[in-house]
């Protein structure tokens, strides 16, 4: 029996706002869950799956996802999943789930209201719990270590940090969804104070409410749709939990799941999920990016970075890139945990 063929073939995200006024993801959810399938020309009664990424941590709830779940619907009755993390991992649950002949079609959200609480000092819950974890260190500060260490190996420069963030607000405003985008001169950036040495505000993805929707289907039910783009592999990997067991300027896993996935050398377009300036220029050296790549078109998760739904996000901005003919081969990216520390690589293409 062959592997089945699996392609995008509908997107949609909400705004990513600094808050989102919402208590619940049913509210944002429902409108994108319209878009997507209207995108995909699906019924949600056609949908042989559903997979969602989320966080009770971030919710304040338990079982929160099952409260999202309304916004499916309650009739008929649903085979679903979720996942505790971005949603780049429940796309590929969906995918895997759709190989092994499961399902033909799946529609995969992720959604977070990052606004609620102190999401820079929550995100401390997943570093290591018996040493760091108890000194509560935010996000930020986790990623200005990696940044200091990547400066001072001449790995990365502060001009091109601020490089990196002046092209990502600029790319922004051509995205109706952004949070943050417009011109910006390096050399203002450099003049801004550090937030946390050597991170500047700009350096760092804003706190960000918002959802996004995915629709896969397999082989003929794909075809019957004329904007698609078809998934020629898909991998993750993980590097060690503790700070002090990696070298922080290095990033293997990606490197790891992009040789897993088969990045192809003439990819055209490379949606990164990068939320700090100088993660973007240490994943360009990890999976081997030249400078014919573009980068983050989109304005990447440095210009709205909902959690858990920003790297599911960057593999349906690569798959608009491919389904509007920009591109024919692009590269959708996600991460989780500190300092890169797991990576998902999905490559698409046209055929």
């Amino acid at each position: 029996m062959s592997t089945p063929e699996v392609a995008v073939i509908g997107f949609a995200q909400a705004p990513c706002l600094p808050s989102a006024g919402t208590t619940s993801g049913v509210e944002t959810l429902v409108p994108i869950f319209q878009r997507a399938l209207a995108a995909a020309g699906l019924d949600r009664r056609e949908v042989d799956f559903w997979c969602s990424g989320s966080s009770d941590y971030l919710a304040g709830r338990a079982f929160s996802f099952v409260n999202a779940v309304d916004a499916i619907g309650a009739y008929p009755p649903i085979c679903e999943s979720h996942v505790e993390m971005d949603a780049a991992w429940a796309f590929y649950e969906a995918y895997v789930k759709i190989l092994a002949g499961e399902a033909e079609t799946a529609l995969v959200y992720g959604f977070g209201k990052s606004s609620a609480g102190l999401l820079r000092r929550v995100l401390a819950l997943q570093l290591d719990p018996y040493v760091t974890a108890p000194l509560w260190p935010d996000s930020v500060s986790v990623a200005a270590l990696q940044a200091r260490f990547a400066l001072d190996a001449g790995i990365v420069t502060e001009r091109a940090m601020a490089e990196v963030a002046a092209r990502s607000r600029a790319d922004a405003a051509a995205n109706p969804y952004a949070q943050i985008s417009g011109v910006f001169k390096i050399d203002e950036l450099l003049d801004a104070p550090y937030l946390a040495d050597p991170l500047r505000a700009h350096d760092c993805a804003p706190v960000s409410d918002g959802a996004a929707a995915l629709v896969l289907a397999a082989g003929e039910r794909a075809r019957r749709q004329p904007r698609r783009a078809w998934i020629s592999g898909v991998a993750h990997r993980i590097d060690p939990q503790g700070l002090g067991e990696r070298d922080l300027t290095r990033v293997p896993s990606a490197t790891a799941a992009a040789e897993a996935a088969g990045l192809p050398g003439d990819l055209d377009v490379a949606e990164l999920h990068a939320p700090f300036t100088h993660q973007e220029l240490l994943l360009r050296a990890a999976l081997g990016l030249g400078d014919r790549v573009r980068i983050n078109p989109s304005g990447g998760a440095l210009c709205g970075n909902p959690m858990f739904s920003a790297g599911l996000a960057r593999i349906g901005a690569a798959a608009e890139q491919v389904m509007s003919g920009r591109a024919r081969k692009a590269a959708g990216h996600a991460t989780s945990g500190p300092a890169l520390q797991q990576n998902l690589v999905c490559v698409l293409e046209a055929k």
